[in-house]
């Protein structure tokens, strides 16, 4: 081989692992940009709901306020027709009642749930083998 051509194919060479150096580089950015994007995408999704939160919390809090005062209100007014301590007694009742229902239902709803992400499990067992057909 030439002196011309070695120094020509040693250019290329050079040029070539250049070009795989800046595009290793370019990459690295890339990704570190879409990563620093990404955190300051989910920063701003978390401080909105919080905010949700917060108002959905208060407003369970106003919610338990309401019932406790018209539980109160209901036992007042059944006081004219009954004694006070039976009346707070059939109010008081009434709301065991409801959270009784309420207890079994919840109960027999969470036991018909499947909390698996099987997507997720379908997902990754699909990664795995594509891995290991990458690797024979």
């Amino acid at each position: 081989m030439s002196l011309e051509a070695r120094d020509a194919r040693d250019g290329q060479s050079e040029s070539l692992g250049v070009l795989i150096g800046q595009l290793t580089e370019d990459l690295g950015a890339l990704v570190k940009d879409e990563v620093q994007l990404a955190k300051l995408e989910i920063k701003e999704d978390a401080t909105r709901v919080a905010k949700a939160g917060g108002m959905l919390g208060a407003a369970g809090f106003a919610g338990y306020l309401t019932i406790v005062l018209l539980s109160f209100a209901a036992a007042w007014a059944l006081a004219e027709v009954v004694p006070i301590g039976v009346a707070f007694l059939i109010v008081g009742i009434v709301w065991g009642v409801v959270g009784a229902v309420l207890y079994f239902a919840g109960r027999a709803r969470m036991r018909t749930l499947d909390v698996k992400p099987e997507q997720t499990i379908q997902t990754m067992q699909e990664n795995i083998q594509w891995a290991k057909q990458q690797k024979s």
